[in-house]
């Protein structure tokens, strides 16, 4: 679904010193993020493209030089967001296709949406503004939060980690700040919604969340392009900061086109007795790799990722998740649901380390493979480190195909072959779905119906 509007602004497809000057320019920023850019822009030139990892998705096709690293659509940036019928027509257009109930869409505590490079609006219900929650664009941050801002910007990612860690922090545009002060519960879901709408475009949104001590939060985002022959690059990054005794869930539904490289970064760093909670839908791209990392600092500090990955011909989700037991007493589990079908591949890929000093540390993870045929593949690649001797560290992975009976007791029921097979899948990852907020669930489940069918994207 390809929404009409005019490109108002694009930052050519050139990524040089000159165009993060102009995104800089065009956005009114201080002088310290310009710098900031620029040195990232250096070590993006500095490091090769990732590829030592064994079996890991092909990046070599993927034309980066080409893709416009800046579009400035031609709508009305921050316009007054009241409920539901204030949004953009094609953000509501989307929510309805999916399925997601009325009741749930106005049940939100904030909500933001970006189109291309830019944020259209963010809303906070004057409640939790009167607490001190502030919810924003991160342009805004930059010019009305600059100390908070210097203070957590790429300080969870390093730009030296990796390529494209570095091309995103050279050319990063839009994204939320989420700042929840001390002891400060919200008890409604944060929402926002990015979307791609112009072939080989860029979008490298920036997400900060930080939870002060004793604070709760949950953040939900939903992704989404259409289709184009052009390539298109989404290399964003989300970074968490939890505090003492936090809580904070970042949920996140990936529908990306079939054109869509999907090469983000996302970590958060957990102080202890916080906890962190990750929560991934990725069914959209050509190919994904996304492995959200929790780098337990404090004593006590806990983390639970939970992925459900589905791939068709043609698409590659190579996904997983990354742990760091920096602190005794640390506990993380990964519980991971891949579908693969018509020769799509899903690869698990997870790192455990545990660090020399640390005692009384744990992490369990479990992967479950489900294949529709013998052209479908998946793969697991665990990687443990553990230099400590107070460890325990468990891996678990089960791989499968729907089995003919199961079809066939179903279609002996009433049921056509697809709604069998979809009711199976529904079965299979509804340990998951059962511990998602209701909108989560909805919209999770919808997209898989319509993978299941060949009509997203």
């Amino acid at each position: 679904m390809h929404t009409e509007t005019e490109t108002q602004r694009a930052i050519g497809s050139n990524l040089t010193e000159a165009a993060v000057r102009a995104i800089s320019t065009e956005k009114d920023e201080p002088d310290w993020m310009l710098d900031r850019r620029l040195d990232a822009l250096e070590t993006y030139y500095e490091l090769p493209t990732p590829s030592e990892w064994p079996d890991q998705p092909d990046l070599s096709t993927v034309d980066v030089e080409g893709v416009v690293p800046y579009l400035r659509p031609d709508v009305d940036v921050d316009v007054d967001v009241e409920g539901y019928d204030d949004l953009p027509e094609d953000v509501r257009e989307t929510f309805d296709r999916l399925g997601i109930p009325e009741a749930e869409r106005d049940a939100l505590a904030g909500s933001g949406a970006q189109l291309e490079s830019e944020v259209l609006y963010h809303q906070l219900e004057d409640r939790w503004d009167d607490e001190g929650v502030i919810f924003c664009s991160m342009d805004d941050a930059v010019r009305e939060h600059p100390d908070l801002v210097r203070e957590y910007f790429m300080n969870a990612i390093d730009p030296d980690e990796h390529k494209f860690a570095a091309l995103h922090a050279a050319f990063w545009s839009g994204g939320s700040f989420l700042y929840v002060p001390e002891e400060v519960t919200v008890n409604l879901p944060i929402h926002a919604y990015f979307r791609m709408n112009e072939p080989g475009t860029g979008q490298f949104s920036h997400n900060v969340i930080v939870a002060e001590p004793d604070s709760e939060v949950h953040y939900i985002e939903g992704c989404s392009a259409p289709t184009f022959n052009a390539t298109n690059l989404d290399c964003g990054a989300v970074e968490v900061f939890v505090g003492e005794n936090a809580h904070v869930q970042h949920s996140t539904v990936q529908n990306w086109s079939r054109n869509t490289y999907c090469l983000n970064t996302d970590r958060a760093v957990v102080e202890a007795g916080g906890r962190m909670e990750w929560i991934s839908g990725m069914l959209g791209s050509k190919v994904t790799m996304l492995y959200p990392s929790s780098v337990l600092r404090g004593r006590g500090a806990s983390a639970s990722h939970i992925t459900i990955s589905f791939a068709e011909g043609g698409q590659r989700m190579d996904s997983g998740a990354k742990i760091y037991h920096e602190a005794p007493e640390t506990t993380a589990s990964v519980e991971a649901k891949s579908i693969s079908k018509g020769g799509g591949r899903t690869t698990y890929r997870g790192l455990v380390r545990s660090l020399d000093d640390v005692d009384g540390v744990a992490t369990t993870v479990e992967c479950d493979a489900l294949m529709f045929d013998s052209e479908s593949t998946s793969d697991t690649l665990p990687h443990v480190e553990v230099e400590g001797d107070d460890a325990a560290i468990a891996h678990e992975a089960t791989v499968g195909k729907i089995a003919d009976e199961d079809v066939f007791y179903l279609t002996n029921r009433g049921l056509d072959e697809e709604e069998a097979k979809q009711l199976i899948v529904s079965g299979f990852i509804e340990p998951l779905t059962d511990e998602l907020p209701v909108a989560y669930a909805a919209e999770l489940n919808r997209l898989v119906q319509l993978e299941m069918e060949g009509s997203l994207g």
